[in-house]
């Protein structure tokens, strides 16, 4: 059966902004960009092929648009916040992609140097390092969410991810809240959306089964590595345990949600007017 486009609009306008080589179908994510992300929403992307990243909703201050709880290397009890200070040049209007760094200069060196403080005795911190080059770049963008999701395809590319990202502010959707959420899923082509617990809670499947998409709850275990994981940013457990242990944890729980393993179909072997819709 064909799927079912909201409107003509919606179908040429996505396929207008879809990358080249773009390879349609397998499992789907929403997600706002997060400052070097927990674990479990790492998890969930690291299970998608296509990352969307809801860029076009609402900025949330004292939200993990622009912070992260990070943990003491040796004690993942001592916690401390690292926030990039953000401006919003439209109040509190103002979208995600339109968030502006205060100073960029400053906040690159001060994330830089407290990354390097908590994690630099980690036999696993040369490859994290070497991962976080590209977040180090996008503090020249001067904007927040350019950090943010820098920040988080860099943790996805250490662990092996080889799935696409695209950003919902180039995607043609309808407002409604689930109704827009099922026609980004449906532009990727995706035979599923991973939808968080928090999703679950309001998310309406109809508008996902019109478009022929199977709306997959993403529950991740809650013992072991994964008891701090909805807490605290998934470099702690990357620097603690190395990106071959926790890629494996992630790999574990893939089948669960209706993944073969990460990016199932691409990788193969390689193991809302404002804020209507969070994608989570």
């Amino acid at each position: 059966m064909p799927r079912t486009n909201p409107s003509s609009a919606t179908a040429s306008s996505a396929a207008s902004s879809l990358p080249e080589p773009f390879v349609p179908g397998g499992l789907c994510a929403i997600h706002q960009p997060n400052l070097l992300p927990r674990l479990t929403t790492l998890a969930k992307l690291y299970a998608a092929d296509h990352w969307i990243v809801l860029d076009d909703v609402q900025f949330t201050r004292r939200d993990y648009q622009h912070r992260a709880c990070i943990a003491a290397l040796d004690d993942v009890d001592r916690i401390r916040w690292l926030t990039v200070p953000t401006h919003l040049p439209h109040g509190r209007r103002t979208l995600i992609r339109d968030a502006l760094l205060v100073d960029r200069a400053s906040s690159r060196r001060r994330t830089s140097s407290i990354l390097s403080q908590y994690y630099g005795t980690s036999p696993h911190w040369p490859t994290l390092d070497r991962a976080l080059l590209p977040v180090w770049e996008a503090f020249g963008t001067g904007r927040t969410a350019a950090v943010a999701a820098a920040s988080t395809r860099a943790l996805l590319d250490t662990l092996g991810w080889r799935g696409q990202m695209l950003a919902s502010s180039v995607l043609a959707a309808r407002s409604g809240r689930s109704e827009r959420l099922a026609d980004l899923a449906a532009a990727t082509g995706a035979r599923g959306y991973l939808c968080g617990t928090g999703g679950m809670t309001y998310l309406d499947p109809a508008p996902f089964t019109a478009q022929g998409v199977a709306v997959l709850p993403f529950l991740p275990p809650t013992s072991g590595v994964w008891a701090s994981g909805r807490r605290i940013s998934a470099v702690w457990a990357i620097a603690a345990s190395g990106p071959d242990a926790v890629a494996a944890q992630l790999r574990a729980i893939a089948p669960a949600h209706g993944a073969s393993g990460p990016v199932a179909g691409l990788a193969g072997a390689q193991g809302s007017g404002t804020e209507q819709a969070r994608g989570e």
